[in-house]
């Protein structure tokens, strides 16, 4: 597993601690409104960060820093994304791990060795629409679906989040998340950008007055909805 990205200083990332952000490449989905198309399709064109690199400024600011959030890019395609976790534990940081939820096995392995401290999943859409979402027409959805039910146990803090894109999402498509998700803690409505960065472009953003109708709906059946990169607009 290599490094391509990495965001020295967050507060936004990690619920407010003092956070440094690193993404890995790779992806099993080609989602056209991806904001991190060079993590994605072009990996071999960034610079690789050492790991030991990121490891010294670790050590460095023991004490000042408090978590790690490790993005991609999809984390869990890396074989050895345990034993690096291991190493930055040993350091004394808290750990959050954002993932799609491609490989159920490795969340629970990483829950199980008490190597993370949060997990944030993303809900792309409802199931009868995520291979059109995720820009893979045939896609089995059955580690994602382990992945939701794994999470929904409530082994570890979690959170899951929805990009809205009104090219991909209606109400209908909320009433059935809410049913898939129901009994979740915590789940975010994120406003979609348009960024140079994106895989395609053209779409467009659930306007806030949507977004607020879509989050009224989870009324009952999450215990937390709010609305991501809203406030700014």
């Amino acid at each position: 597993m290599e490094f391509n990205g990495w965001e020295k200083l967050s507060l936004v990332d990690f619920d407010g601690n003092l956070t440094t952000t690193i993404f890995t490449s790779g992806c099993p989905f080609r989602c056209p409104f991806c904001h991190n198309a060079d993590l994605v399709l072009h990996p071999h064109s960034l610079p690789v960060i050492p790991f030991e690199e990121i490891l010294a400024y670790l050590r460095k600011r023991r004490g000042i820093l408090e978590g790690v959030c490790i993005s991609g890019g999809e984390p869990t395609l890396g074989d050895d994304l345990l034993t690096k976790m291991a190493i930055i534990k040993e350091l004394g940081y808290k750990i959050k791990l954002d993932s799609n939820g491609f490989r159920p096995e490795v969340l629970k392995e990483a829950v199980s060795k008490k190597l993370v401290d949060f997990i944030a999943m993303d809900i792309k859409n409802s199931k009868e629409k995520y291979c059109m979402t995720i820009g893979i027409p045939s896609f089995d959805l059955k580690g994602v679906e382990e992945s939701v039910e794994f999470l929904l146990s409530n082994a570890v803090p979690f959170e899951f989040r929805t990009t809205l894109i009104d090219e991909f999402h209606d109400e209908e498509d909320m009433l059935k998340i809410k049913e898939w998700i129901k009994g979740a803690k915590r789940y975010h409505l994120q406003c979609y950008i348009d960024s140079e960065n994106c895989i395609e472009h053209g779409f467009h953003p659930v306007s806030i007055e949507k977004a607020k109708e879509f989050a009224s709906l989870f009324e009952g059946y999450v215990e937390k909805v709010s609305l991501r990169g809203y406030e700014e607009k």
